[in-house]
């Protein structure tokens, strides 16, 4: 058995909206993403990861925002291409560890459905998904609530 990990990262500029993604989630707060796709943090990042264990470029390689096609586009789509591309090359989903890092919105009570949908789109147990969330304690763009960002870690076997 072949295992890997890859690691993932992303961060966005806040606006003023009525609602962000996170984690295949869809939050109302006064705040949106400004982003090509929805802007899912969490799950770009987790995709940078998934990508990253097997060498396989990264989010912006394959789905380009210079590409009309992926404008709103949801991230949880994107997800499972990412995913097929890692099955097709012989490894499954071992296990994800994402943090969230946003001073708002509130994430604490999403944490589980983002671990439902995560573990849904990427065909493993919810056991095997971990979701955090943290605060920048107002300090830089994050904690003065003009940007978000997500770390992602995750290992693939084969």
């Amino acid at each position: 058995m072949d295992f890997r990990i890859g690691q993932g990262f992303d961060l966005h500029r806040l606006r003023g909206g009525d609602g962000l993604c996170v984690g295949g989630v869809f939050i109302a707060c006064e705040y949106a993403v400004e982003a090509h796709s929805d802007g899912d943090v969490a799950l770009h990042a987790l995709c940078d990861a998934l990508l990253g264990a097997l060498a396989l470029g990264d989010i912006g390689q394959h789905f380009p925002d210079t590409d009309p096609r992926w404008a709103g586009a949801d991230s949880r789509d994107l997800l499972r291409h990412v995913c097929g591309l890692v099955r097709d090359a012989g490894y499954v989903p071992g296990n994800v560890d994402i943090t969230v890092v946003a001073q708002r919105p509130r994430l604490a009570a999403h944490i589980p459905q983002m671990r439902a949908r995560i573990a849904e789109d990427l065909g493993i147990g919810v056991d095997r998904v971990s979701v955090k969330a943290t605060t920048h304690e107002g300090v830089d763009a994050i904690g003065e609530v003009r940007a978000l960002a997500a770390h992602a870690v995750v290992t693939v076997r084969t």
